[in-house]
C-alpha cells in the first residue's frame, strides 16, 4: 500500500472514533436517555433505547458510506421530513433547555427581560434558513 492509501485509513478512523466519542459524550453528559425514559415511564426498557441508538448509528453509518436510496411514495415524504424536522428542532431545544444556553445569552447581549424575542429571532432564522436551502438546493 502506499503512504496516501494509508493516510487515509488513518484519518478515516481517528475521524470516525472522534465523531463516535463526541456522541457518546453528548449522550452521556447531558443524560439523553436515562431522562427520556424518566419523561416516558418506561425506566424497564432503557436497554432497547440504548440498543436503538447503538442501531440507529451503525444504520446511519452504512447509509452514508454505501450510497443507499430508498424509492417511497411522494405521498409518504411529506410525514417523515415532518417528522426529521420536528426531531431536529426538539433535539435543539432540548439542548438549549439543559445547557442553558439562552438564558445566559440573553444576558450577555443585554435583553434579560425580552427572551421572547431572542426565541422568535432563532425560530425566524431556522425557517429562513429551511426555506432557503429548500429552494436554492432542493427546488432546481
Amino acid at each position: 500500500m502506499t503512504i496516501k492509501i494509508i493516510a487515509v485509513i488513518f484519518l478515516g478512523i481517528a475521524s470516525g472514533l472522534a465523531v463516535g466519542a463526541g456522541f457518546v459524550a453528548f449522550l452521556t453528559v447531558l443524560g439523553i436517555i436515562p431522562r427520556l425514559t424518566q419523561l416516558t415511564k418506561t425506566m424497564k426498557m432503557i436497554r432497547y433505547y440504548e440498543w436503538s441508538v447503538v442501531l440507529g448509528v451503525i444504520a446511519g453509518s452504512a447509509a452514508t458510506l454505501w450510497d443507499i436510496a430508498f424509492a417511497f411514495p411522494p405521498w409518504l415524504l411529506i410525514p417523515l421530513g415532518a417528522s426529521s424536522g420536528i426531531f431536529v428542532g426538539m433535539l435543539a431545544a432540548a439542548l438549549t433547555e439543559v445547557l442553558n444556553v439562552l438564558p445566559i445569552l440573553a444576558k450577555r447581549i443585554g435583553i434579560d427581560g425580552q427572551i421572547v424575542i431572542l426565541l422568535m429571532a432563532l425560530v425566524f432564522g431556522k425557517i429562513a434558513g429551511s426555506l432557503y436551502q429548500w429552494f436554492y438546493f432542493i427546488g432546481k
